[in-house]
């Protein structure tokens, strides 16, 4: 009812099919960027999601050459779960796990953001631009090349052995030291990746309005304080989500580097959850269903990492994956 004249108005009715062709409409201009994402979802779903079906052979007396599911399936429910927590080797595999994971992440994860945060503070972008080339660079080495430039350097003939015999005295090889390996691991692995883990947070700088900037140079704020007070707040949003991401992957390190690295004189803290896969499910007398349930086991822990990370974030923040 109109309250000026008294008079009942008609309801608008929404014409029928408006949300459909709005849909639609929607649909043909974001196509472009659909059809530019369809090979990563393709790829995904291959190589991610199908393979999910294999994770029952961890709760089946499983041998190759077995169908996954047939008549003849031989059930053993949480068995070879049970085996992997009575085994000697699991509280040496998860502390070995544990420690590469969290220093890892401790030096890993910061370390990106500060070189974002000093390239983009840089007053010559062109310096900054040359600098972010070289770091990017190692990113780019397959791990079987660095692993063989760390034998150059650190092996039992490598450089810091040759420097040794040349001043006559005694040189053993990191790769045969217990205490060496996971320095050597940690540190290679950042240098590697830090450089191409920036690259998202630049991203993000590059968003920055100049305003906030050149309002705080009119208050008097130093490089150092706008940098504090405006460049790490805008990437603040970036940075909670990549720490969780972080933390939803920080017993998921990977086998090749640790195999390649892998000598009998460093196997008592070189030797990972994902190297006992590894050699259970492929080596030897396969054991699949064994290894299976070993990774089942890590994965589980990975995405109770993630959804702790991901609440606490959302209680303390705005900042959440869901």
């Amino acid at each position: 009812m109109d309250a000026a004249t008294g008079t009942l108005k008609a309801p608008v009715l929404k014409k029928p099919g408006n949300s459909a062709s709005r849909r639609l409409r929607n649909f043909k201009e974001n196509a472009p960027f659909l059809l530019m994402i369809l090979p990563a979802v393709v790829v995904v779903f291959l190589f991610c999601y199908l393979p999910i079906y294999g994770v029952l052979i961890a709760f089946q007396d499983f041998m190759p050459g077995d169908e996954i599911l047939s008549e003849n399936t031989i059930w053993v429910g949480f068995d070879n779960f049970t085996r992997f927590f009575n085994d000697p080797q699991f509280w040496p595999l998860m502390k070995n796990t544990f420690l590469i994971c969290i220093f890892g992440f401790i030096i890993g994860f910061p370390l990106p953001i500060l070189i974002a945060l000093t390239l983009n503070a840089l007053k010559s972008k062109k310096v900054g631009k040359s600098l972010q080339t070289i770091f990017t660079a190692p990113h780019f080495i397959s791990l079987v090349v660095l692993v063989g430039m760390l034998q150059l350097f650190f092996g039992s003939d490598g450089l810091l052995a040759s420097i040794a015999a040349h001043f006559g005295g005694s040189y053993k090889s990191l790769f045969l030291k217990d205490s060496a390996f996971r320095p050597l691991y940690i540190l290679s692995s950042n240098w590697q990746d830090f450089g191409w883990s920036a690259i998202i947070y630049i991203a993000a700088l590059s968003n920055v309005d100049p305003q906030q900037h050149e309002a705080a140079i009119l208050d008097g704020a130093s490089r150092f304080q706008r940098v504090i007070h405006v460049d790490l707040p805008a990437i603040m949003p970036m940075i909670s989500v990549m720490l969780i991401m972080s933390i939803g992957g920080l017993m998921g390190v990977g086998y090749e580097k640790a195999l390649l690295m892998q000598t009998d004189g460093n196997l008592h803290t070189s030797e990972l959850v994902s190297t006992y896969v590894y050699k259970q499910g492929l080596t030897g007398i396969p054991d699949q269903a064994y290894a299976a349930a070993i990774g089942l086991f890590n994965s589980v822990i990975n995405v109770v990492l993630l959804i702790i990370a991901n609440t606490t974030s959302k209680k303390f923040s705005e900042n959440s994956l869901w």
